[in-house]
């Protein structure tokens, strides 16, 4: 059977992570359903002012007043019920300041991947909130918890390790994800789950770690659990909800999409990422480069003087509904999903295939 996971002083009933997915696609309608089935809800951090009408003239304004309102709104439809996290890539711009937001807004826990979160504690001190490092490898687990060992004398409350099935951005080389040739989730765990061994001794803490990356299935779940991970973090199928803050049109992208149509393509902030085909990245194929028309400065690797695209601008095009001229983010196995559910459904789904796996 699936068990409550203890998180430092907090308990998890479910242990599903719903992964925090930019720009808008997990806002406060799909988290604090997530959180009202006693699961991880994640709010991301990655614009999520986008719709108000002065974005683009107060972008740090606007993501500042539109994250409080969706913590409030997440934390009313939960009713009490789940956890609630935000996911803050260490490649925004205002990393330290959306960390620091993040704080005084009570949630209860930060998860940050896109880079190293290697000053996270130092962010996050004096406080009660769970945080949590998105790891790709356990090379990059070592080095981040040996830093925050030494130096904030902490380690993570939790961890997700990122499989090279995962959608959006991946902490892997291109040419390894195209040739599939990337270290196995299998094998990344396993690393992860010996490394973190000395470090739960030390601090008297046990360090729950929760798998990404192609998890679609109970069964998946399940298999990983069996493995010695905590529990999961799901996107993609959660995108497929009525419940998901994205445009209909966005969540028929992925019933309509087929095998082929899942692709990897290039992004600004310097990681290949994954996606659905469409007419943004044949474009994008074909010319190598869209110009950017505006620049609102929000990832740290980007020139906007020879940046392949504006992701802000792709992003947010997708999400209101412009699927053939924006960028649609999706995991793997998008073309597994032939249906809009709801998130009660979906994990009512998930932990009774996992549990009927358990037994």
């Amino acid at each position: 059977m699936l068990n409550s996971i203890k998180l430092k002083d907090k308990i998890l009933e479910v242990p599903i992570i719903q992964g925090g997915m930019g720009v808008g696609i997990s806002l406060s309608n799909l988290v604090g359903n997530v959180m009202s089935e006693n699961a991880m809800g994640v709010l991301s951090f990655a614009h999520p002012g986008y719709n108000r009408s002065t974005f683009l003239k107060n972008t740090s304004e606007d993501n500042f007043i539109a994250m409080k309102e969706e913590v409030k709104n997440a934390r009313k439809i939960s009713n009490g019920k789940g956890l609630l996290g935000v996911n803050i890539m260490v490649a925004t711009s205002e990393y330290a300041l959306y960390v620091k937001e993040c704080v005084k807004l009570g949630v209860d826990a930060i998860i940050s991947g896109a880079g190293l979160p290697l000053n996270l504690p130092e962010l996050t001190k004096g406080s009660d909130v769970l945080i949590a490092p998105i790891v790709s490898s356990a090379k990059a687990l070592n080095l981040i918890i040996r830093r925050w060992d030494k130096h904030h004398n902490k380690i993570p409350d939790f961890v997700v390790i990122e499989g090279s099935e995962a959608g959006g951005h991946l902490g892997f080389k291109k040419e390894d994800v195209l040739n599939d040739t990337c270290e196995s989730i299998d094998e990344i765990l396993e690393q992860c789950l010996k490394l973190v061994v000395d470090y739960e001794e030390k601090y008297n803490q046990k360090i729950p770690i929760f798998v990404a990356g192609g998890i679609f299935t109970g069964r998946d779940i399940a298999k990983y659990v069996k493995q010695g991970a905590s529990g999961v973090q799901i996107g993609t199928r959660f995108i497929a909800t009525e419940e998901c803050d994205a445009d209909e049109k966005y969540k028929e992208m992925f019933v309509k999409a087929k095998r082929e149509d899942i692709i990897i393509v290039k992004s600004p902030a310097g990681f290949p990422g994954r996606a659905i085909r469409n007419k943004f990245t044949e474009r994008l194929d074909k010319d190598g480069r869209i110009p950017v028309k505006y620049c609102v400065d929000c990832i740290l690797p980007c020139n906007p003087k020879n940046t392949v695209y504006c992701i802000t601008d792709a992003l947010i095009r997708a999400v209101k509904g412009d699927v053939e001229n924006g960028l649609v983010f999706s995991g793997t196995n998008a073309y597994r999903i032939d249906k809009i559910t709801t998130v009660k459904e979906l994990i009512s789904e998930l932990v009774s295939e996992a549990n009927n796996e358990l037994r």
